[in-house]
């Protein structure tokens, strides 16, 4: 990543509501320091030993504390204990959309993540019903937060050369979630059983997935006025919650 990019990735870390930032990824340092630089608190995370090294040893560096660890397995709960935080990084493609929906629901979550991920990550973390990309992603993610895309960023600021576009999004924690439901945990079962079968009606998805009776889940499509043979990616983060509300016993 240049210099440019991260610093346009720090200033969007910057919040009023918390200095400190985790960092994921740090690579070659890049981003940690002008994370620095815009007078932020930083921990650096990084699985490699052998970067993870040069890092510590960068003068410009000192005041971030370095850590090696693997991002997926790393208890960002217990290393911030309640603490506002922002979440920052290039997040690879392998782990990227599997992290950001673990932040979504840790104890502790970010009050703004802000992450450089392949243009398709960021298409479905904002993308809106009946479009390809949106999915129980796109509804995690505007349950708990309210997502944007900052921009665009091609190839050719990165080194090596990826032979994708990459895109940055922010994810703004709501003060509450986006829309109230009766039960929360099935509401959450509800969304991701929802997508496991995408070519599947909504009602045959939910039976299949969690196992409830179609005939059941199209008696609450019809009570929440929706059509019984819907698709999932037809619904809006609303009807989901009407939905849901409908099947809790």
């Amino acid at each position: 990543m240049d210099g440019g990019a991260a610093k346009r990735i720090a200033l969007a870390c910057v919040s009023e509501n918390a200095s400190r930032v985790i960092e994921i990824g740090a690579g070659t340092g890049a981003l940690t320091r002008a994370l620095l630089e815009c007078g932020a608190s930083v921990t650096a995370i990084e699985i490699d030993p052998n970067l993870v090294g040069i890092l510590r040893e960068r003068e410009d560096l000192a005041d971030a504390t370095i850590v090696q660890a693997d991002a997926m397995r790393f208890d960002f709960d217990l290393e911030t204990r309640g603490e506002p935080w922002v979440a920052a990084g290039n997040l690879p493609y392998n782990i990227a959309t599997g992290l950001i929906a673990g932040w979504l629901e840790i104890r502790n979550p970010p009050v703004r993540i802000v992450a450089m991920v392949q243009r398709d990550v960021a298409d479905r973390l904002t993308a809106k019903p009946s479009t390809p990309q949106f999915g129980s992603l796109s509804l995690l993610a505007q349950y708990w937060t309210k997502p944007t895309r900052a921009f665009t960023l091609g190839p050719g600021v990165f080194y090596p050369k990826p032979g994708v576009d990459s895109a940055v999004v922010i994810l703004e924690r709501l003060r509450e979630p986006a829309v109230t439901v009766r039960d929360r945990a099935l509401f959450l079962q509800v969304v991701r059983a929802a997508f496991a079968y995408r070519r599947k009606t909504l009602a045959n998805s939910l039976s299949l997935a969690l196992g409830i009776d179609r005939a059941r889940t199209q008696s609450a499509l019809t009570r929440s006025n929706i059509d019984t043979e819907i698709r999932a990616e037809q619904l809006d983060l609303g009807s989901f919650a009407a939905l849901a509300d409908e099947l809790v016993p």
